[in-house]
């Protein structure tokens, strides 16, 4: 058996840094030389995310083929308003409410691997194939690796393996984070580098000895990186001639995306002449340059009160919590997490609860986008929100209502923050990178065409398009479709898409042992290191 397509996950890879990693740059070279071939010889889309494109929603989106109101996920934690207080929990695969590609192979007797992906923990014990996860601890990689028998097989086989290095090491990734100073931004760069190694080595040794039918692997590195080395990945920032960090910066950045390109090389050619590869990422990247502090305008705007302070020890550990410190029998919106862009109203169940009228709420909803769109940069007068977009219509599906009631889009694509700071709208003092709606969706192999770059697609596209080119029929649910423009009209002609039965709904699924409050904090101080928490 030979592996018919061969999926690599980019977490946040872009055109913009992309484009010139496969260019012959004065003093650099060509960064990418293997991604140059490949993309030359294949086909290249524009990938519309998920409307608020974050990782998680993003990516289930990718294994779903459908909307986050019908999959479930929209952020990375999980929010529920009690009416006094907002209790919360992180997202898992348990949350993801429709049927994966992984399980749809699975079913149909085509062996899969996925390894690195957000969300596919735990995985179900009748997948026919491997899983290693992403995003969790190392304590819990060993036993929601599937089957169990796989992570002894990892260990015990491929020489020099850490598992600490393949899962998220919180307390390295903090240390590298905690002193950003202009010497030592380089470190978390660095940091990247053995890790994306680890996780190559364990789909080299998968694809060497399982050969699975459909093989997929994500490299999450783009995305950490770019967060943090921004500057140093656009060219529209770089210095002309960087000297000094900026030219360390630089070539670290470079030495990332060089490793890179060797893993992709070594994965393609393992994978034989015959396999068709595919590349996709979650969302794209841009430069955010201000910061809107979106829960102090609701406060000008008097949806929402923050909680006075007594001074006391517990006011002092609610005022540094996660999440806003909000007087909840006086706030009606309120926008929970940085990650979410998203702002929820309080509905009341029932008289006297906190919150609005169920009646009123068409009209107060009205109100409160004409506001938002009001919002002005005060030096520039340019529009901050430049859309506001309803649940109803964005979200369509069973889980609508989890939702954001109202997901903002900003100007320069930026996460707002939720702290009780003024100004409202405050410059920053360098740009960051932030996600762009855009990602990539590439392929290469016998039966695609070399057609450059074609058509944008939709994030839907990729889940029956990787089926298409297994030889499985898409299911009829899916929401998106095949592109055409992907395949040579001599092999569509050989191979039309053909519609299957609708997925099957997910069963529910208990873990071995959860994440204890010390683990999931861990979580949430990486995600406050990436801008999605504060």
């Amino acid at each position: 058996m030979t592996t018919k397509t061969l999926f690599i996950g980019l977490d946040g890879c872009t055109y913009t840094v992309l484009d010139q990693m496969i260019s012959d740059l004065p003093g650099e070279g060509v960064t990418m030389p293997f991604l140059k071939s490949l993309m030359e010889r294949g086909v290249q889309a524009k990938l519309r995310s998920t409307p608020n494109p974050l990782t998680p929603p993003a990516w289930c989106s990718i294994m779903t083929g459908k909307n986050p109101g019908v999959h479930g996920v929209f952020d990375f934690i999980r929010a529920e308003d009690k009416g006094g207080q907002v209790f919360w929990t992180l997202y898992d695969a348990r949350d993801i409410d429709a049927e994966t590609i992984w399980s749809i192979c699975s079913r149909r007797k085509v062996s899969v691997a996925a390894l690195n992906f957000p969300l596919t923990a735990p995985a179900p014990e009748e997948l026919k194939g491997a899983i290693v996860p992403g995003f969790i601890p190392a304590k819990h990689l060993r036993r929601n690796t599937h089957p169990r028998e796989l992570f002894e097989r990892i260990k015990t086989q491929i020489s020099g393996f850490d598992p600490k290095e393949l899962a998220w090491d919180f307390d390295k990734e903090k240390q590298a984070m905690e002193s950003l100073s202009a010497d030592e931004t380089a470190k978390w760069v660095r940091y990247h580098l053995p890790r994306e190694a680890q996780w190559f080595r364990v789909a080299e040794f998968i694809l060497k000895n399982d050969q699975p039918d459909f093989m997929a692997v994500m490299f999450d590195g783009t995305d950490k990186i770019q967060h943090q080395a921004w500057p140093w990945l656009d060219l529209n920032l770089l210095p002309k001639n960087p000297q000094g960090h900026d030219k360390e910066m630089r070539e670290v950045c470079l030495e990332y995306f060089r490793n890179l390109d060797g893993f992709i090389k070594k994965l393609v050619e393992l994978a034989g002449p015959e396999t068709q590869v595919f590349f996709a990422s979650d969302h794209g990247f841009t430069a955010s340059t201000y910061v809107l502090r979106i829960n102090a305008f609701l406060a000008e705007k008097g949806y929402l009160a923050w909680a006075d302070s007594d001074g006391s020890d517990m006011a002092i550990r609610r005022e540094a919590a996660d999440f806003a410190n909000l007087d909840w029998s006086k706030t009606t919106a309120y926008c929970r997490t940085p990650s979410s862009n998203g702002i929820h109203i309080r509905v009341a169940e029932k008289p006297g609860d906190p919150g609005i009228a169920p009646e009123d709420y068409e009209r107060f909803r009205d109100q409160l986008i004409a506001d938002l769109k009001s919002l002005k940069h005060p030096v520039t007068g340019e529009q901050i929100i430049t859309d506001v977009l309803k649940r109803e219509e964005w979200f369509p599906g069973p889980h609508m209502e989890r939702a954001c009631d109202l997901t903002l889009v900003l100007s320069d694509h930026g996460f707002v923050s939720i702290k009780n700071y003024q100004p409202v709208v405050a410059d920053r003092p360098h740009a960051a990178g932030t996600h762009h709606p855009d990602g990539i969706f590439m392929a290469y192999g016998p039966g695609i065409p070399a057609a450059g770059r074609v058509e944008l697609r939709q994030i839907v596209d990729v889940a029956p398009t990787l089926l298409h080119s297994i030889g499985l029929a898409v299911p009829v649910d899916f929401e998106g479709q095949v592109p055409t423009s992907f395949f040579t009209p001599e092999w569509m002609a050989e191979h039309p898409v053909k519609k299957g039965a609708p997925t099957k709904a997910p069963q529910r699924r208990v873990l071995d042992e959860e994440m204890d409050a010390g683990e999931q904090k861990q979580i949430i101080e990486q995600l406050q290191m990436l801008g999605y928490m504060e």
